[in-house]
C-alpha cells in the first residue's frame, strides 16, 4: 500500500506575511470596527497562531491604526479615479458617497474619529490621511477650473465644503432605517454644485447616469 505525500505547509515569506495579516484586519476595521481588531481576531481568520500575529505587530494599537491607514488608502483609490473628466470624475465621487458602496467607509471614519479622542497615534495617522484626502479632491477641483468645468474661485473652500457634507452625511450611517428625503439623500451632490459654482442641477444628472437602472 503506498501512502500519500504528507502536505507540507508552505512558509511565506515576511513581507507576503505582514502584507496578510494587514489585509485581514483592514478588512475586520471596514467591517466590523476598529475595536475589533484582536491579534486573537486576526489570527483565527488567517488560520495561525496568535504568537505569528504578535511577532509582526507586538502591540496592537500598532495593528489598528495600520489596518486605519490601508482601509482609508485603498478606498481613496475607489473615489478617486483617473480616467474622465473633472465633472465625470466627481460624479463618480459624490455618488459613490450618496450611495450605499462607502457606508463601511463612512462607519470607519466615524469609528476613528471617535477613537483617536483616546489614541494620539490614530489621531496622527488621521490627520495624515485627511491630508491626503484633501489634496485629492483639490487637485480634482482645480482639474475642473482649468477646464472651464468648474468656476470656483477658491478650490480649497470648495473642498472643505465638499468634504464636511460628505462628513455630515456619514454621521447618520449607523442608524436604523433610511431617511429617503432629497435633501438628505442629494445633499452632497446640491452641496458639490453650490461650491464648485456649476449650474443647478448638471452634477445631479450626472450622478443619476451612474446609478443603476
Amino acid at each position: 500500500m503506498v501512502s500519500s505525500p504528507a502536505t507540507t505547509r508552505t512558509r511565506k515569506l515576511p513581507d507576503e506575511r505582514r502584507a496578510d495579516i494587514l489585509a485581514e484586519a483592514a478588512s475586520i476595521a471596514l467591517n466590523e470596527g476598529l475595536e475589533r481588531i484582536t491579534l486573537r481576531a486576526v489570527a483565527d481568520r488567517l488560520g495561525v497562531r496568535p504568537g505569528l500575529i504578535s511577532h509582526y505587530y507586538p502591540a496592537a494599537e500598532d495593528l489598528v491604526i495600520a489596518a486605519f491607514v490601508l482601509a482609508v488608502s485603498e478606498e481613496r483609490e475607489e473615489l478617486f479615479p483617473d480616467g474622465g473628466t473633472p465633472l465625470e470624475r466627481m460624479a463618480h465621487l459624490v455618488s459613490r458617497m450618496e450611495g450605499g458602496a462607502a457606508a463601511p467607509l463612512s462607519r470607519l471614519w466615524l469609528n476613528a474619529r471617535h477613537l483617536c479622542r483616546f489614541m494620539p497615534a490614530l489621531d496622527e495617522a488621521l490627520q495624515a490621511q485627511e491630508h491626503l484626502d484633501r489634496s485629492r479632491l483639490v487637485a480634482l477641483i482645480e482639474d475642473g477650473v482649468a477646464a472651464g468645468e468648474f468656476a470656483t474661485r477658491d478650490p480649497f473652500a470648495a473642498c472643505v465644503r465638499i468634504l464636511v457634507a460628505i462628513d455630515g452625511v456619514g454621521a447618520y450611517v449607523n442608524n436604523v432605517g433610511s431617511f429617503e428625503v432629497d435633501a438628505f439623500t442629494r445633499f452632497v451632490t446640491d452641496v458639490a454644485e453650490w461650491s464648485l459654482g456649476i449650474a443647478p442641477g448638471s452634477l445631479r444628472a450626472e450622478v443619476e447616469g451612474l446609478r443603476p437602472g
